[in-house]
């Protein structure tokens, strides 16, 4: 008497993947890649010069389709074990984000609108061709594609100033606690800093680009892909991003307040772009300090979970 034997499956590879997938499928990709680039080339040019352009500001427009990638490339297992399907249901965001993109191009002109009806007209069309099954492998690489839209300028002026004020305040605290020591004196009138040091007055305006505004978005970004992927439950990921915030402000506070202790060394620190060199500098902290944050969340939850019932 023989038992039959039954192999288990075994998780696809990459490899395998390509050739479950039938050339058609492909090509369908191909053909649906090819409409969307023609239907908003305009926007993707648009964004790719402010990003060129203001490199310091937008740069990581450039690195944030590369993470979504990266999102998809982790996720391979579980969409190639995943049927595709027809999700009629998905043509309602498709449609919607087509006029709307129209609307904000040919009525009320709005880049960072355009870019938003752009992402929800690439989820209709997932939702659509490849069914909620899909989809659901697909909502975080997309979702995080939100951070490569550039801000309008309307909330960039409103938000720019109390984040001017903040980081001056902030900064003359700092450079006043440190003022006894190195024996300089600071002054602190609205989003300007007035360093005393040898008989000298240093002027430092904490302008727009000194906000702190684009830090914040560059940290919620950060804070966006650490959360992605380190991060297993979703109240993680909201605390996380909710942290961004104050780690950007605290970041700018420190930023302004080198800049002041470097004036003191050479006053033509004080202006330039010397701002921009030590704000990206300071990502590098503030990633530790988010995966710090991490730690101390996933420690809460393994404790809850080894709790005897």
């Amino acid at each position: 008497m023989t038992a039959s034997m039954e192999k288990t499956p075994s998780a696809p590879t990459l490899g395998a993947g390509w050739q479950v997938l039938p050339w058609r499928v492909w090509a369908q990709v191909l053909v649906v890649l090819l409409a969307f680039g023609w239907l908003f080339h305009e926007w993707l040019w648009t964004q790719a010069r402010f990003s060129a352009a203001e490199v310091e500001d937008w740069g990581h427009s450039f690195i944030v389709p590369l993470i979504s990638v990266y999102l998809l490339w982790q996720k391979r297992a579980a969409l190639l074990t995943t049927a595709a399907r027809t999700f009629w249901p998905g043509v309602l965001p498709l449609v919607l984000g087509v006029v709307c993109y129209a609307y904000f191009t040919v009525g009320v002109r709005n880049h960072m609108l355009q870019g938003f009806a752009l992402l929800l007209t690439l989820a209709g069309v997932a939702l659509l061709t490849l069914g909620p099954g899909m989809f659901r492998h697909l909502f975080l690489p997309l979702a995080y594609l939100i951070f490569a839209v550039k801000v309008a300028p309307q909330i960039m002026t409103k938000v720019t100033f109390p984040l001017q004020l903040l980081a001056s305040k902030g900064a003359g605290f700092v450079l006043q606690m440190l003022s006894g020591a190195l024996g300089y004196f600071v002054d602190v009138r609205g989003n300007t800093l007035e360093i005393v040091y040898k008989n000298q007055t240093i002027p430092m305006n904490v302008a727009e680009a000194c906000s702190g505004m684009r830090m914040l978005i560059a940290f919620m970004a950060l804070a966006g892909a650490v959360a992605i992927f380190s991060c297993t439950h979703w109240w993680q990921r909201i605390a996380l991003l909710m942290l961004a915030a104050p780690v950007a402000l605290l970041m700018n506070i420190i930023r302004v307040a080198a800049l002041g202790l470097a004036s003191l060394w050479d006053p033509a620190l004080a202006s330039g772009s010397a701002h921009m060199m030590i704000g990206t500098l300071l990502l590098v902290p503030g990633m530790f300090l988010f995966l710090g944050v991490v730690w101390v969340l996933n420690r809460m939850v393994v404790d809850t979970e080894r709790r005897p019932s």
